[in-house]
């Protein structure tokens, strides 16, 4: 009897094995196709999705530029400071068992994807985290950071003038911000109090109440759920510090790399956003695009992003953010619909209503949106759709599967 049990057990550790190891995971420049039929799908409801997809584009216009005055640029100092680009048609993928299964508009250009930059930034910190050069998310950043010099390349004549200015700057050192940790700055909870790249705290989306702005009461990090990419980007700086190396190359040497992305993407920062490490000019990338920036990516890419986070860190056999870097990213902090950034949970239905509860997505203006559902093995990117037709969409697209 012992050994029949033990002939069972290795059999079917054999099979779940072998069922990982037969996982369709897309090589470089070559993600394979399948039929709606071929898979059991509605192809009439796909075909519904695309449709609609496309009858919601979004409004905004599509010099991005142009659209960031007509919005973010209307914020106190909300003067662009990083690069736009001309946006493309709606666009799209869906991907079905690991399969593309349709797709529509120009899957092959790159645009930006504004936060959908934060599931990017928030990785590359899972990534040291894994490597053991963030001990504890619960760590306090202050004790991880280094004095930071800003690089100007037009040295100062005027020392008269400029004397007393900062030089150094260390953003956790006051008696608020030095209680912030790295969960506070990856579930944005932090109330960091400062200003950052010429952006204070305060003036990304600020108030109605102008009164407020230099005067509120502060949270306690880590009570307070408040998206605001100046604190996004003070996160990029910490992350910087500690790979002390442009974290553009993280992503590309231990996330796009292993996960075979094109070489057409690009992660911005903005004009002023330079300091000097190790004797060397380095750029602090954005978190998004709030003021230009970000990542500019094709969809194909966002969609191997996707389709990473989907398989819980994994690609073919080889774990590139570990499971419990994932369980801590899908774990829902003081807001129930938001992990790490940039991982928008479906809590309760609150995000997609047509979605199982299961899902998330990665979520940026435009919109931008990339739709991970464990339960249905789905991944599906939507570039430039109305945030209000994304339940719409989605449901037409749960609708395609055998029931």
């Amino acid at each position: 009897m012992r050994g029949i049990l033990l002939s069972i057990i290795i059999i079917s550790m054999s099979y779940a094995l072998g069922a990982q190891n037969s996982r369709y995971f897309p090589a470089a420049h070559d993600w394979h196709e399948k039929t709606c039929e071929s898979l059991n799908l509605n192809c009439d409801s796909i075909q519904a999705a695309i449709d609609f997809a496309i009858l919601h584009e979004a409004t905004a216009p599509k010099d991005l530029e142009v659209a960031h005055y007509l919005g973010f640029g209307k914020e106190p100092f909300g003067d662009a400071v990083g690069p736009h680009k001309e946006r493309g048609p709606a666009t799209g993928l869906i991907i079905k068992d690991g399969y593309i299964i349709a797709k529509w508009g120009d899957p092959s250009r790159v645009d930006m994807t504004f936060s959908v930059t934060k599931t990017f930034l928030s990785s590359v910190v899972g990534v040291a985290y894994d490597k053991g050069m963030i001990k504890d998310v619960h760590d306090r950043v202050h004790s991880y950071m280094a004095p930071v010099t800003f690089y100007n390349p037009m040295p100062v004549t005027d020392k008269a003038n400029n004397f007393g200015a900062q030089e150094i700057f260390e953003p956790f050192i006051s008696d608020h911000n030095s209680k912030i940790t790295w969960d506070h700055l990856l579930r944005q909870t932090s109330d960091w109090q400062g200003t950052l790249w010429g952006k204070p705290d305060w003036a990304d989306r600020p108030s109605k109440d102008p009164t407020e702005w230099l005067n509120r009461e502060r949270h306690e990090p880590g009570t307070v759920y408040k998206y605001n990419d100046v604190r996004v980007n003070l996160l990029a700086l910490a992350a910087t510090n500690i790979w002390r190396k442009p974290l553009p190359q993280v992503l590309q040497e231990h996330i796009m790399a292993p996960i075979q992305a094109s070489s057409s993407w690009r992660w911005h920062g903005y004009e002023n956003s330079w300091i000097l490490m190790d004797g060397l000019p380095m750029q602090i990338v954005s978190g998004g695009g709030h003021w230009g920036g970000g990542m500019m990516i094709n969809a194909y890419d966002q969609a191997r992003l996707g389709y990473l986070t989907l398989n819980r860190g994994v690609w073919d056999g080889k774990q590139i953010l570990s499971e419990e870097w994932v369980k801590m990213a899908l774990t829902p902090g003081v807001r129930k619909t938001y992990g790490f950034m940039n991982w928008f949970l479906n809590t309760d239905g609150e995000l997609i209503s047509t979605a199982p509860e299961s899902s998330y997505t990665h979520l940026g203006a435009g919109t931008n949106m990339v739709y991970c559902d464990p339960e249905n093995d789905l991944v599906v990117v939507a570039r430039w759709i109305d945030r209000t037709a994304m339940a719409g969409f989605i449901g037409k697209i749960i609708g395609s599967l055998p029931r």
